[in-house]
């Protein structure tokens, strides 16, 4: 990864106060970041393909995403991003509040990078965010554009 510009990170959460604790911790970050955030997984899609509002996106280094979404599930994004040959780089880090065993399965059947269960706590979602940060952008390699 280019460490001389911004960090992508594309947010995919539905709910504002998980968005607001996530935005939080990620501007205390080492890392020069910037955060998009997107509220359903149909605008996931349209910010990943570029198109209606998101027609100037810039392709993410990472997506963190919620499973639980209207309109389109995490689950039917991560599966559309990782079968598109164009996409399927892109490490996607599953943040949700399932414990479910078959969600976790599933995930990881679908090629996510890696699943997460998000914290109840502030605290804890914020250990969790520079965790994250940590690993992603400080120790893992990732092929270019």
């Amino acid at each position: 990864m280019d460490r001389t510009r911004p960090i992508e990170i594309l947010l995919v959460e539905d709910e504002e106060a998980d968005v607001d604790i996530i935005l939080h911790s990620l501007k205390s970050s080492k890392f020069l970041n910037n955060l998009n955030c997107v509220m359903d997984g149909e605008e996931a899609m349209d910010y990943l393909y570029q198109r209606g509002d998101h027609s100037s996106a810039i392709r993410p280094d990472l997506i963190l995403l919620d499973l639980n979404l209207p309109r389109k599930s995490g689950r039917e994004v991560l599966e559309e991003v990782k079968s598109d040959p164009d996409l399927k780089r892109i490490p996607v880090v599953v943040m949700t509040s399932s414990s479910s065993e078959e969600d976790i399965v599933q995930s990881y059947n679908a090629h996510a990078n890696c699943y997460i269960r998000k914290p109840v706590n502030l605290q804890e979602i914020e250990k969790v965010v520079k965790s994250i940060e940590s690993f992603w952008f400080a120790i893992v390699l990732t092929p270019p554009h």
